[in-house]
């Protein structure tokens, strides 16, 4: 009997330990969505300002949508500029500048901030949307802007930086300190804030 019992512990340790070990190697990828879809607006994300503009705006040269909203936090100035008024500037200064509007925004959560490109949104009529942003961001804002925006359809794009993130998370130390961040406050998420 203990016999029996041993074996059988040994067995459930050794598949506890591999399902734990194909959860741990996964959990970069499983944050990642690359799904964009035709949409009526394009909505680029606040934060990383480089690479979510550039991919933002040649979705929308791609026609993925006919006009596109820079999300950018009201905020302390930078050299005398708030990123409003940068946002603006940039957006001024490209070809495309006709088919872009800047989106202010006063939250500091993509729950606040879904809140705030909603306000944005409603001149527009618009009835699908596609988000641009971070990949390792991609799976909680598009759940984020699906609760808290039920009346518009997401789908989402992923920007892919491997100088911040990658889903071999383990090969990095920066991608490991991105994924257990991002785990955090996709729990936290779950779990807490979209019940408030």
């Amino acid at each position: 009997m203990c016999r029996r019992f041993s074996v059988v512990s040994l067995v459930a340790v050794a598949v506890s330990t591999i399902l734990l070990a194909l959860l741990l190697f996964t959990s970069g990828s499983f944050l990642i969505i690359d799904q964009p879809r035709r949409s009526d607006v394009i909505v680029v994300l606040a934060g990383e300002a480089e690479r979510r503009p550039a991919r933002g705006f040649e979705l929308l040269g791609s026609g993925f949508a006919t006009h596109l909203f820079l999300d950018a936090p009201v905020g302390p100035t930078i050299y005398h500029r708030s990123p409003v008024e940068l946002a603006q500037k940039y957006v001024d200064s490209l070809a495309q500048s006709a088919q872009a509007s800047v989106c202010p925004i006063y939250g500091r959560s993509t729950k606040a901030e879904a809140k705030d490109v909603a306000r944005c949104l409603e001149p527009f009529r618009a009835h699908r949307v596609l988000l641009v942003t971070s990949e390792y961001h991609t799976r909680r804002a598009l759940n984020i802007f699906r609760h808290v925006c039920p009346q518009y359809e997401f789908s989402i794009a992923a920007v892919f930086d491997d100088r911040e993130f990658g889903p071999k998370w383990w090969q990095r130390r920066q991608w490991a300190k991105i994924n257990f961040d991002e785990w955090i406050r996709l729990v936290w998420w779950e779990a807490v804030d979209r019940w408030r």
